[in-house]
């Protein structure tokens, strides 16, 4: 049984004035999001490896977050940029307060660390030190190392005639101080160990037994340097600029890509992590040679690369993980005979990921390039991953000779490399690879398949929130929508000309789309709430993202609160906005969600007249967030379920189920803080809700077996505001 381990505090975000008491600052509303979650590694509620799971993710996303916003404002720094944030911070007093945050967030992270890896020794998994490597266990690893490991690296010596070697981004290498025997001569060598190397080795037998490579190496220091002394040896680790700076008359965007990609590798270095124990004298040649001067500096006691702690969570234990759970299959699907297209004309259907399965998108493309009446498909590829389903059927479309077009995103941040594969394989089988706009980047996530029916054409579109990636599938909270709809299939036309044609999209039907209006679309939608309001009904907005940071659309929230309107926001990651503060935003309520899936659909009702959204209310999905980067440097889409299933769905469960978790959420307080809500017995929890209660749309038959769909009471919500 999990032992109840500290809780890790809440800091509370940093402001500056004026601006800064209407917007929380950005890069730290994010440091707080990824603390929430790190405190789920402190979660006695989850079983061992997965508060290990959940610390590693907080150390993949330290990582990135410095690699790309802690670079960019690095470099408004030193360009002299002094342009300010909407809550008034120039970079540099930004980096002052991330710099202050980052410290005690990477703290934080070594102090959970240390207590987890106490819990997976008692649970029977041993992660050693130098000081445990004796006996039985040292010889071993001496033969393991010389086997193994010895082969692989390259001590290169550090000294005039051998300049300080390049050191990737988010490499682990081990310096060391040594004097040669013979003649008491001194000498420093570097030894980088490459990613391709495992993390940690795994002693053989039972219990398990891990050693991190840096220690083994350390270690085993002597069979590396004979004739040598170790004086002193040191691990660090280094992270880079990795934004992606693209010239906006490229003509060649894929050469551009590659030659991008390779400067990415040896991007400035931005933060320098070290051990606490390091020798000055290495110290200062690590930022001499690293750019200390320019980057951010970290000693630890600790584990450097706290997001490879991953590599633990693939230990064969199920007891010590989340309860194994598949997803569900649409049953009308089934009841068509897994005829996608039938199903889908006869009603729309939405598929909740990863409640349901991402088999069915997949289902629904393998069909089309299958189906001989099927004439064309297009699809955007935003994040496709590794695995090669939906390339699969796209290549079999072409090779089947139905003309394909394909929208590849190269701009997918740390996805570029692998989308220009999935790209060079798509064109050799005869798909027309399309890359979008040079500045903007495709987000819209659509795929759009014509099919020959009767004496004319058909159009069937899949809507989605989340990427066609099916590993993100299995954990992103996201929706699917199929539809056969007319009108959504020309307006689908439209966008996908817009991307490869540049061809303004006219009088769309359904669809919303940015950069082109999408703002302008939801100021509408709130001041009609407004007006609802003004007129004497009710108005209501809820909302559910990854982050809201647009001031346009912040302001005219607050002007909405302000008006009367009851607005609920589940942001999950960053929110600028600052709620419950009277005279500006005392009817804005902000929950964030942090549990087994990562919340990620967007999700968007408006009460139309009621002070809580029913059966009147417009429900919109989308692939957006309320960033500024969304609406005016993105093709997004916004649609309306106006069928009658789907829109219950997504509103009556979905959203409902989002608004009534307490087990999972955390409050934004007025000054920044986030407050985990107060559990007690029977609290609800939307991600087991999920798992044990079957959907709405996609049901047929079993439609009218289905358990009850949870109602969200005026007194639950209440409830909920004054948490």
């Amino acid at each position: 049984m999990t032992k109840p381990v500290m809780r890790v505090p809440q800091e509370e975000a940093a402001v500056s004035a004026g601006a800064g008491e209407r917007y929380f600052n950005r890069e730290l509303s994010w440091l707080a999001f990824n603390r929430r979650v790190m405190d789920e590694a402190c979660n006695p509620a989850h079983p061992l490896l997965e508060r290990l799971r959940f610390l590693s993710i907080s150390g993949s996303n330290f990582d990135e977050f410095f690699m790309v916003r802690v670079a960019g404002l690095l470099g408004q720094q030193l360009q002299q940029v002094e342009a300010r944030s909407a809550d008034g911070m120039t970079p540099s007093q930004q980096l002052t307060a991330i710099s202050a945050e980052a410290e005690i967030l990477a703290d934080n992270q070594q102090s959970v660390w240390t207590v987890i890896r106490r819990d997976l020794a008692e649970a029977g998994i041993h992660v050693l030190e130098a000081d445990a490597l004796e006996g039985e266990i040292q010889e071993w690893l001496e033969v393991h190392f010389g086997e193994q490991i010895f082969p692989i690296l390259t001590p290169q010596a550090l000294d005039p005639a051998h300049p300080f070697p390049f050191i990737p981004n988010q490499g682990l290498s081990v310096i060391f101080d040594l004097v040669r025997d013979v003649d008491q001569e001194p000498i420093r060598e570097l030894v980088l160990l490459p990613t391709t190397m495992p993390r940690f080795v795994r002693l053989p037998g039972e219990p398990a037994r891990y050693v991190a490579i840096e220690t083994v190496v350390k270690r085993f220091s002597y069979l590396l340097f004979p004739g040598y002394t170790v004086l002193g040896a040191a691990v660090f680790r280094v992270l880079r600029d990795s934004d992606l700076e693209i010239e906006e008359e490229a003509e060649d965007l894929v050469l551009t890509f590659r030659t991008a990609i390779k400067r990415r590798r040896r991007g400035r270095v931005i933060r320098l992590e070290m051990e606490d124990s390091i020798d000055p004298s290495l110290e200062a040649v690590l930022k001499e040679e690293l750019g200390g001067s320019e980057a951010l500096l970290t000693e630890t006691g600790g584990f450097l690369g706290v997001g490879d702690l991953a590599k633990l969570v693939e230990e064969d234990r199920p007891e010590l993980k989340f309860s194994p759970y598949t997803p569900r299959f649409p049953e009308r699907i089934r009841e068509y005979g897994g005829d996608c297209f039938a199903a889908i004309r006869a009603k729309d259907i939405v598929v909740h990921h990863p409640y349901e399965s991402f088999d069915v998108v997949i289902a629904f493309l393998t069909q089309a390039a299958q189906d001989p009446d099927v004439v064309a498909i297009k699809q955007t590829l935003y994040r496709a991953g590794k695995q090669a389903g939906v390339i699969n059927a796209l290549i079999a479309a072409a090779e089947a000779g139905k003309s394909v077009t394909a929208v590849v995103e190269l701009k997918a941040r740390f996805d570029e490399e692998q989308n220009l594969l999935w790209a060079t394989a798509l064109e050799r089988a005869g798909v027309q690879v399309v890359y979008g706009f040079i500045d903007w980047k495709t987000h819209a996530k659509v795929s759009m398949v014509v099919r020959r029916e009767g004496n004319g054409f058909r159009t069937y579109c899949h809507f989605g929130t989340g990427n066609y990636h099916p590993v993100t599938a299995r954990i992103y909270t996201d929706l699917s929508f199929f539809t056969a709809d007319p009108r959504l299939g020309t307006d689908a036309a439209q966008l996908f000309n817009y991307v490869t044609g540049y061809v303004e999209p006219k009088a769309l039907k359904l669809l919303t789309i940015s950069p082109r209006d999408l703002r302008n679309r939801l100021i509408e939608l709130i001041d009609g709430e407004i007006a609802h309001v003004r007129a004497g009904r009710g108005g209501a907005i809820w909302a559910k993202m990854n982050s809201i940071v647009d001031p346009a659309i912040i302001e005219k929230l607050y002007e909405a609160s302000n008006a009367g309107v009851e607005i609920d926001l589940i942001i999950r990651g960053i929110c600028c906005l600052r709620p419950g503060i009277a005279g500006l935003s005392e009817n804005i309520r902000v929950k964030s969600i942090v549990g087994r899936f990562l919340e990620h659909s967007r999700i968007w009702a408006f009460g139309n007249g009621d002070a809580l959204p029913n059966d009147n209310a417009q429900v919109f999905i989308s692939s957006a967030d309320w960033m500024q980067r969304n609406f005016d440097r993105r093709v997004e889409f916004m649609l309306p379920i106006l069928n009658k299933t789907v829109h219950d769905q997504v509103l009556d469960q979905v959203m409902v189920a989002n608004l009534l978790d307490s087990e999972q959420s955390w409050f934004l307080q007025p000054d920044g803080k986030y407050v985990r809500a107060e559990t007690s017995e029977g609290a609800f929890n939307l991600h087991r809700y999920f798992m044990t209660n079957p959907s709405l749309s996609g049901r047929g038959a079993a439609l009218e077996k289905r358990k009850p769909v949870p109602k969200l009471s005026l007194k639950r919500r209440r409830t909920a505001k004054g948490a």
